[in-house]
């Protein structure tokens, strides 16, 4: 079976988070297109679960892409080279709600939408919690607040919207099913 190839990809964007990009690729039936591409460096979050496994920690705090504070679990890029995705989701739980696991059980890893993006994301749940320092980098992160949410309430806070973010989502329900 013949496959896709890439034939180029130049860099029209470089910021300090992604790189943007137009890539020419060569179909199995020999048409050649382009297409645009996102280069992220990847992104850890992590499902914080307290209360003896009913409850997690989430992050509100404000997204300028999308100009509105989220709920979220705790979650940061993997903008330190070398750094295991497992360390990643270690130092974010600290930074963002000032918590060190003693367990941190990988969920699961994917693509945060493979149509334009390589972003590939880890989440992982933290479990046996203690208090550390908490240390807020940016100026979202010095305004977020932490909330204690049920895990039982998950279902009833997507369909109402009140969880619209794609790593929350999947993150707290792959915990609960985990804890259950």
């Amino acid at each position: 079976m013949t496959r896709f190839r890439k034939l180029a990809e130049r860099t029209v964007h470089r910021g300090s988070r992604i790189t943007v990009a137009v890539a020419t690729f060569l179909s199995p039936d020999g048409d050649e297109f382009e297409r645009d591409i996102v280069h992220h460096p990847g992104a850890v979050s992590v499902v914080p679960v307290v209360d003896e496994g009913a409850s997690a920690l989430l992050v509100r705090q404000y997204r300028a892409a999308v100009g509105d504070d989220l709920l979220e679990i705790p979650a940061g890029l993997r903008d330190v080279e070398g750094e295991a995705p497992e360390a990643t989701a270690r130092r974010e739980l600290a930074e963002e709600v000032g918590m060190r696991a003693g367990r941190l059980e990988k969920l699961a890893e994917f693509y945060n939408s493979a149509g334009f993006s390589d972003e590939r994301s880890f989440v992982f749940m933290a479990l046996d919690l203690e208090p550390c320092e908490r240390s807020a980098h940016s100026v979202e992160e010095q305004h977020m607040t932490v909330e204690q949410i049920a895990l039982d309430a998950i279902p009833d806070l997507i369909a109402s919207g009140a969880l619209i973010d794609a790593k929350t989502i999947i993150g707290l329900c792959l915990a609960r099913e985990r804890l259950r």
